[in-house]
């Protein structure tokens, strides 16, 4: 056995050296770090969790749970919690449900689905089977669409929070446990230095000793300093009073040497992890085996030391940046939904008159909650005033959509009304023979009706199918009686027919005075139907000329006078081109005034005829011209 021993000022400085450097490490002595496995919960689907919907968030979180990394969840149950509610809150608002005062999910002094710590939460019992289920929770499920998934959510979190108790709660007991053991090391420790035996048997023995020291577990933490500092006394004063052999020394010194360049490896290592808050989660779990570890020899001590300092440096870097960058987004999110905000705030300050323009609002609304769900939260003390925010704009349109609709539905009431009188009117006179009067009536008729706003869609389609029946009716029996010919018209054939059987029956002397008598009352008589126009100028030009044959040809004559035979034809051309014409425009109102009892209420159909009554006045205005036109072409040729 050498006679060498360990100088106690350089064992001493070492040890001290080795104790300053900890100090500047951030360790957390009150929670046992296990061995880190890969997460229950991948990253991506954290970072997306606030889009996901309240069921996968439920899931995923009973995933976690079911787990059973205390750690894991330790590190994002809050995260899930805050992110539950979050959701929960939109949903109700995106539905429409509030929690008001009196009802069973209302709670004084907390706001309805507020992500802050629910003072309920904790002590939530477990959920009840169905079958023992009572009446009342059955009726608060009725209400409250959201009451199920928000237990189910409550019984997992307080599933979590027992095991975490129990945890926790085994973590102390192990704690004192694990004092009372090094406590007994340290005297045992004693024991040996007071002893002062061979150093083939006090060695043996110090190894042992600290073997066990190194397999004891944490302590409590305020015990931390005292028993660590205690047993590193009792270790220096080892080194100082027993004689060691310089063998036996290097030995140890190897041995803690190849331990703590491990540790410098494993700690340099984690700069590749994806994770930063995972890696410095395991750093401290390396500072906590560093602790572990006596000292090295001299020529090691501060080059070892050092590049685990550096690799500890590195890591803290890393860990401060993710910090700062997540405030940097933190920051970025809040601008994003101040935009938001604004955006909501416009849509419900806007002016809206009709239930079109609050349907395009509802949706623009619903979009920007939509992208409010795709953006991260803002800082702790910002997010919940932008929130507030925006859900007060959201609340204030939706508060003003009822209103407008409640008042819609009397207005609705009140157009019902209308309609149906309309329809009795029109019921009224469907019947009548007057054609040209009830024409003009049921036109009339219909053009209140397209004045008249909306009524219910439930009432729509049958009020407008009794009023356009009524309508249909009249118009048919129209059709069949004339064929759709203007009833003036046809007061005018009967007027004609008339006059022709006057000349028939005439037995008087056929002068050309009496021929000009029924020659100017045959003119001053309107247009017929058309196709009673060619059969009753027949009968006519063959009764007038059975009774007055000379007035033709001196009327012929007369009318020809300083005329040549070309001058007459395009006279009678232009003529019948007018009549035609004429005829033509007849037949187009007809057509426009019977499609105009074949329209709905609604915009567009308002506005297609607007367009037709517009064509109608300019139609008959031409009319007028034609018609006049051919009179003037008629009191020419006589």
């Amino acid at each position: 056995m050498m006679d060498e021993t360990i100088n106690p000022s350089v064992q001493k400085s070492t040890l001290e050296a080795e104790s300053s450097g900890l100090e500047n490490v951030n360790v957390e002595n009150n929670v046992e770090t296990k061995e880190i496995k890969g997460d229950v919960i991948p990253q991506e689907e954290l970072q997306s969790l606030s889009t996901k919907t309240l069921k996968e968030i439920v899931l995923l979180f009973e995933k976690l749970v079911e787990a059973g990394d205390i750690m894991e969840m330790n590190r994002h149950a809050e995260y899930f919690k805050a992110t539950f509610y979050k959701v929960l809150k939109e949903e109700k608002i995106a539905s429409g449900y509030q929690v008001l005062p009196g009802s069973p999910d209302y709670v004084e002094g907390v706001e309805e689905n507020e992500p802050s710590e629910d003072p309920n939460l904790e002590e939530v019992a477990e959920v009840p089977a169905e079958s023992e289920q009572s009446e009342e929770t059955h009726e608060e499920v009725s209400v409250n669409p959201f009451a199920e998934i928000e237990r189910a959510f409550k019984s997992i979190y307080s599933k979590y929070k027992s095991q975490r108790a129990l945890y926790f709660q085994n973590l102390e007991k192990e704690k004192r446990e694990n004092l009372q053991t090094r406590l007994a090391i340290i005297e045992d420790l004693k024991k040996l230095l007071e002893a002062a035996e061979d150093i083939n048997v006090t060695y043996p023995t110090f190894r042992e000793l600290q073997n066990r020291w190194h397999q004891a577990g944490p302590v409590p933490q305020q015990n931390v300093k005292d028993v660590y500092d205690t047993y590193q006394h009792f270790v220096e004063k080892f080194y100082d009073f027993v004689k060691i052999n310089n063998e036996f020394r290097d030995l140890d010194f190897k041995k803690n040497l190849e331990a703590k360049e491990a540790l410098c490896a494993q700690a340099e290592a984690l700069e590749n992890e994806d994770n930063i808050l995972t890696a410095f989660a395991k750093l401290q779990k390396l500072h906590e085996e560093w602790k572990e570890y006596g000292p090295v020899a001299q020529e090691y001590r501060e080059h070892i030391w050092t590049r685990f300092r550096a690799a500890t440096s590195k890591i803290n870097k890393l860990h401060q940046q993710y910090f700062e960058q997540l405030k940097v987004q933190q920051k970025e999110n809040l601008a994003a939904k101040t935009a938001l905000c604004e955006k909501a705030e416009e849509v419900a300050a806007k002016e809206i008159t009709d239930s079109n323009d609050w349907n395009s609002a509802s949706k623009a609304l619903e979009n920007l909650q939509k992208e409010w769900k795709t953006i991260g939260f803002a800082s702790k003390k910002d997010n919940q005033k932008i929130y507030d925010r925006f859900r007060a704009a959201c609340d204030a349109f939706y508060n003003r959509k009822r209103e407008f609709y409640t008042d819609f539905k009397d207005q609705m009431e009140r157009n019902l009304d209308q309609k149906i009188s309309l329809c009795e009117q029109a019921e009224a006179v469907m019947d009548s023979t007057d054609w040209k009067k009830t024409t003009d009536i049921l036109i009339g008729l219909q053009k209140q009706w397209k004045e008249i706003g909306p009524v219910s869609r439930k009432k729509s389609e049958q009020v407008w199918n009794r009023f356009r029946a009524a309508c249909d009716r009249f118009f048919d029996n129209k059709e069949k009686n004339h064929g759709g010919a203007d009833p003036q018209q046809v007061e005018n054939l009967n007027a004609k027919l008339a006059i022709i059987e006057q000349i028939n029956n005439f037995d008087g002397e056929a002068t050309d005075k009496v021929a000009r008598e029924f020659m100017d009352r045959w003119n001053a008589i309107g247009f017929v139907p058309f196709k009673e126009k060619e059969a009753v100028q027949t009968k006519f030009k063959e009764a007038f000329k059975a009774k007055f044959p000379e007035y033709k040809r001196n009327g012929r004559t007369k009318s020809r006078s300083g005329r040549g035979r070309s001058e007459g034809g395009s006279v009678r051309s232009e003529r019948e081109r007018l009549v035609q014409k004429f005829h033509k425009l007849e037949n187009e109102i007809a057509t426009y005034e019977n499609n105009l009892g074949f329209f709905a209420s609604s915009k567009n159909a308002e506005i297609f005829i607007n367009e037709i009554n517009k064509k109608i006045d300019a139609a008959r205005l031409e009319l007028e011209n034609i018609e006049n036109q051919i009179r003037e072409i008629d009191s020419k040729a006589e």
